[in-house]
């Protein structure tokens, strides 16, 4: 899978994961909707969860940097087929623990994870000292999404994970 960012640069940018992973040539940064290319665009606010079946959509994945505040404007604009990942916790150094709330890189290791491109997304954790962990909290949930056939059963996955969040005290 190729990896796309569009980049908002509203970030700091010693933070900014989608930046480190340019750097090293693991994605390309896209400054405006036109230069972003068609593909599979990892959208928090999609009506579908990413599945094993949205590999046959194309090879490209798609990520928006920029802050939260901002992200359900810019990724209505973008073009391609949105999906939501579905429950994973971030490792990072910012939101550890925090669920749903993963950063650009976490969120590309998430989804290659889901798409049955393990060892692609234990190269782009690679460039993190936190990178390791992000696959160790989420080993079991990853492993099982990646299982399923379609959206609808990653949700039904996924609803397993936030009914037994419920229950904990």
């Amino acid at each position: 899978m190729n990896l796309h960012v569009r980049y908002e640069g509203d970030d700091d940018p010693d933070k900014c994961t989608a930046r480190k992973l340019a750097r090293f040539d693991l994605a390309e940064l896209h400054r405006s909707d036109r230069e972003t290319p068609y593909g599979i665009v990892l959208n928090p606010h999609a009506e579908r969860a990413l599945s094993p079946a949205d590999r046959a959509e194309t090879d490209r994945l798609v990520a928006l940097d920029c802050s939260w505040e901002t992200a359900e404007r810019a990724l209505f604009e973008m073009p391609g087929v949105h999906r939501a990942l579905p429950f994973l916790v971030a490792a990072n150094p910012v939101s550890y623990g925090t669920p749903f709330e993963l950063n650009t890189v976490e969120a590309f290791a998430g989804a290659l994870t889901i798409l049955g491109e393990r060892e692609h997304a234990e190269a782009i954790l690679s460039k993190f000292t936190w990178g390791e962990t992000f696959l160790d909290l989420n080993a079991e949930p990853l492993r099982r999404y990646a299982d399923c056939e379609d959206s609808a059963d990653v949700v039904a996955v996924q609803q397993e994970y936030l009914d037994a969040g419920e229950d904990s005290p």
